[in-house]
């Protein structure tokens, strides 16, 4: 750009000089926001405005001149008027304010139309189809440089006439480039490509799509080209869209129902207009406008047609039409609903009809058979009805009609026809001598009566269970006067009677038999009973009652046991009747009260008898010993081991040290000792007070056979009486460890007291589960036998188990000990 309009000339030198008047160039760069910012070189901010400068689209610093440079080449203007800076400034405007080429002008071979993705170029292609055009010129400015360039295409692999890249499938020429008509955009102007460009990329013929593209591209950034207004558009429902929609609006709410039905009044148009429910408010027909209505102004023409009336009036028929419509539509559902409901009654009442039916039916054919029945039943018939007949009628009955027999009153049809048959059924029968009689067809009617529904049976149920009511009106009566006449040391008759209809007759029956009629009768017979002179045993009379009456007979026992204390006050154990009375009684009373019974009647007598007994080992009576020992099994063995500790095994040890010091034969010894010891059972033995008895029997033995220093001593006689201590001692740990196992293998059976997993298999395991449940170490000693055997440490014991016997290391010798024992060793 030329500044000469900035600056002046000189006289003839044409030396610029500076013009300090405020041009157009001035006002339009002072309010031009985008206007080039100059940016200060070093030379001006070394020279200031004495600085020069190369560019002439700056406006040059105040001051200075500036000198022409002669040696740059000659430029040259256009020919004719130079214009003025405001003329080229209101050109600017006017190019931009153009109005855009309308579509119409446009050709449409400058239209941009689509490209084929890939073009032309096929896979096999070695270059494009533009690859034809003559490629002498290409690179020919480099002539006037050194041509690095083609140098390094050539270096690269690029040969002259191919295409670029690794296949030489790229294009041949270079891009050209078109020179677009004015200062639009892209596409403005039509298509910008070259004969080159399709060639090598033909474009797809589509037209219409391009047209269409092209306009739409159009409309989104410029004005409608015919600037009118638009039409409007006008929404049209069918009648399907109607009932949908009042489908829709019925399923309201119970509060918007009730608003629904309010009256409106719309003020918000030009004129009031009244609405009976909000639901019409949305449905006022407006026609859909995109822009609002424009007032009128002064150019503006007035509308043509503008009828308000008849708008609303129009409006309002439409309204009550689609209201119309809607309603009809519902109207016709409802009907179609209230079909289809009907049609359901209709189907549901023809099955109640019929089931109904088929009731009725079956009920007359009920009344029928019992018609009958109450026909046969009268005095003056031929065939009269039997107990037996009529219960294959009442099975006819709830075979083939169940429903019906159930829902009938079995009560008032069984007191009509039952009871008179049941009455003469059981007219002459005696209970005591045919106790079977009658059970077969009672149970019969059992099943045919009772009512399975009630949970308990009780007497409050006759008025609603038919069986309970005939036996206790009709069966009950004939056992009343039975029990009356009943003797109840007779109890056998009776009994049996009993066992014969316990699964007959009802539960709360036989209970009222058994504590109002049965029990009373006991009770009296037993406070009338006197033991010494009674021949007849009460247990005889007693004890078969105990199946049925079980723990109804404890208040008996109390006085039964008074009547025998008494009767024990002057007897003597050498009377056995008193074992055969009392024996049957043991497993009747309780445990304690057995016990205590013995203790206060039986085993002072006993313990009397003891205290007659004389210990003789040349002439001994055995009477006394044999009645205390027959009763063992009745009275428990602490009591029995209590009464040999005081008044038999002092005597006894007395005799045995009196006859040691008076040189005896030590094999007489060892028979009486061994002959004693077999007069106690095994239980016996093994109570530990009887075992320390005997043990101190051969103490005293062993010392007397190791005291006998320089008299004479019976050949054999010490090693006979320590073989005899071994071999005792032996059995007796052999005893109880066979005890100990089997109630191990007991405890293990029933799975009391441990779980199944440690259950011990043999005695090894038995005493390790003890040492665990003792906090005893047992563990075996490693490397050290005995005869074989495993030594192991209880505690701080040395043991070894052999054949389920444990001996315990003593002073001298291996001795054996039961497991308790040994607990308590290492304890």
């Amino acid at each position: 750009m030329s500044m000469s309009h900035l600056y002046g000339t000189d006289g003839e030198d044409g030396v610029e000089m500076e013009n300090f008047e405020v041009s157009d160039w001035d006002l339009q760069n002072e309010f031009n926001p985008h206007r080039q910012r100059h940016r200060q070189s070093k030379e001006e901010a070394t020279y200031g405005v004495w600085a020069e400068r190369d560019s002439d689209e700056e406006r040059p610093s105040f001051g200075g001149k500036r000198s022409r440079d002669y040696s740059a080449p000659v430029n040259f203007i256009s020919a004719g008027l130079k214009k003025s800076a405001a003329e080229d400034v209101s050109e600017e405007d006017s190019d931009e304010d153009e109005k855009p080429v309308k579509q119409e002008e446009i050709p449409k071979e400058f239209v941009p139309k689509k490209l084929k993705t890939g073009g032309n170029f096929k896979p096999s292609q070695k270059g494009f189809v533009g690859g034809t055009k003559s490629f002498v010129d290409f690179g020919s400015w480099e002539r006037h440089t050194k041509g690095i360039g083609q140098k390094l295409l050539q270096k690269m692999g690029y040969v002259p006439g191919r295409g670029l890249g690794k296949n030489a499938q790229g294009i041949i020429n270079p891009i050209e480039a078109k020179q677009r008509k004015g200062k639009g955009a892209v596409g403005a102007y039509g298509s910008e490509r070259t004969s080159q460009s399709l060639q090598d990329f033909p474009v797809v013929d589509s037209e219409e799509e391009a047209e269409e593209e092209f306009q739409k591209e159009l409309s989104q950034w410029r004005k409608d080209p015919n600037g009118g207004k638009k039409k409007p558009k006008y929404s049209y429902k069918t009648v399907e869209e109607l009932k949908a929609k009042g489908r829709i609006s019925k399923q309201l709410s119970a509060p918007q129902k009730e608003l629904s039905q309010v009256k409106v009044i719309d003020m918000t148009g030009r004129e009031q207009k009244v609405y009976y429910s909000y639901s019409q408010i949305s449905h006022k027909h407006n026609i859909p406008d995109d822009s609002p209505q424009q007032p009128l102004g002064k150019d503006s023409k007035p509308q043509g047609f503008a009828l308000p009336e008849l708008e609303h009036n129009l409006q309002l028929l439409i309204d009550i039409t689609e209201q119309e419509i809607i309603q009809n539509d519902r109207q016709l559902q409802y009907e179609r609903d209230m079909v289809v409901n009907l049609t359901h009654e209709i189907q549901k009442m023809s099955e109640v009809l019929s089931h109904e039916e088929t009731a009725i039916s079956n009920l007359s054919k009920v009344l029928e058979m019992v018609e009958e029945c109450e026909r046969r039943m009268q005095p003056s018939c031929e065939n009269p009805l039997t107990l037996d007949e009529c219960a294959k009628i009442f099975e006819t009955l709830q075979d083939k009609y169940y429903e019906e027999y159930r829902m009938s009153d079995r009560v008032d049809l069984a007191v009509a026809i039952v009871y008179p048959l049941m009455k003469d059924y059981f007219k002459n029968w005696d209970p005591l001598k045919d106790c079977t009689y009658g059970t077969e067809i009672i149970a019969k009617w059992k099943n045919l009566l009772e009512n399975d529904q009630l949970l308990s049976h009780s007497g409050q149920d006759l008025s609603t269970d038919a069986f309970h009511r005939l036996m206790w009106e009709i069966w009950m009566p004939y056992v009343r006067n039975i029990v009356a006449q009943w003797q109840p040391r007779n109890c056998g008759s009776m009994v049996d009677f009993l066992d014969s209809w316990v699964n007959v007759v009802p539960v709360w029956i036989l209970d009222n038999i058994l504590d109002q009629l049965i029990f009373p009768k006991l009770q009296k017979e037993v406070e009338s009973w006197n033991p010494l002179t009674d021949t007849v045993p009460i247990h005889s009379w007693i004890h078969p009652w105990l199946p049925l009456m079980q723990a109804r007979l404890e208040p008996l026992y109390s006085p039964i046991r008074n009547k025998l204390a008494n009767a024990l006050q002057k007897w003597h154990p050498s009377d056995s009747s008193a074992k055969l009375i009392l024996q049957p009684w043991k497993d009747v009373f309780t445990p304690g009260s057995w016990e205590a019974f013995m203790v206060k009647n039986i085993v002072p007598k006993l313990g009397m008898c003891l205290n007659e007994l004389i210990i003789n080992p040349h002439q001994q009576h055995m009477d006394a010993f044999y009645w205390v020992i027959d009763w063992e099994g009745m009275i428990s063995v602490s009591s029995l081991v209590g009464l040999l500790e005081k008044h038999f095994f002092p005597k006894w040890l007395q005799v045995l040290c009196s006859w040691l010091s008076n040189s005896p034969n030590y094999e007489e010894i060892t028979k009486w000792y061994l002959g004693w010891k077999s007069m106690f059972s095994d239980q016996v033995l093994a109570h530990p007070s009887i075992k320390d008895k005997f043990n101190e029997a051969l103490d005293i033995m062993n010392r007397a056979v190791s005291s006998s220093v320089g008299g004479y001593m019976q050949p054999g006689a010490r090693e006979n009486i320590a073989y005899l201590t071994h071999t005792e001692r032996r059995k007796d740990f052999q005893y109880e460890a066979m005890q100990e196992r089997r109630e191990a293998e007991n405890m293990a059976q029933r799975g009391i007291g441990m779980a199944a997993s440690s259950v011990p298999m043999n005695f090894k395991d038995l005493i390790q589960t003890k040492a665990e449940e003792h906090n005893i170490v047992f563990m075996p000693v490693i490397g050290k036998r005995h005869e074989g055997k495993q030594l192991y440490t209880f505690g701080r014991i040395v043991i070894y188990i052999d054949r389920g016997v444990v001996f315990v290391q003593g002073e001298k010798t291996w001795v054996p000990t039961s497991l308790q024992s040994l607990i308590d060793m290492a304890k």
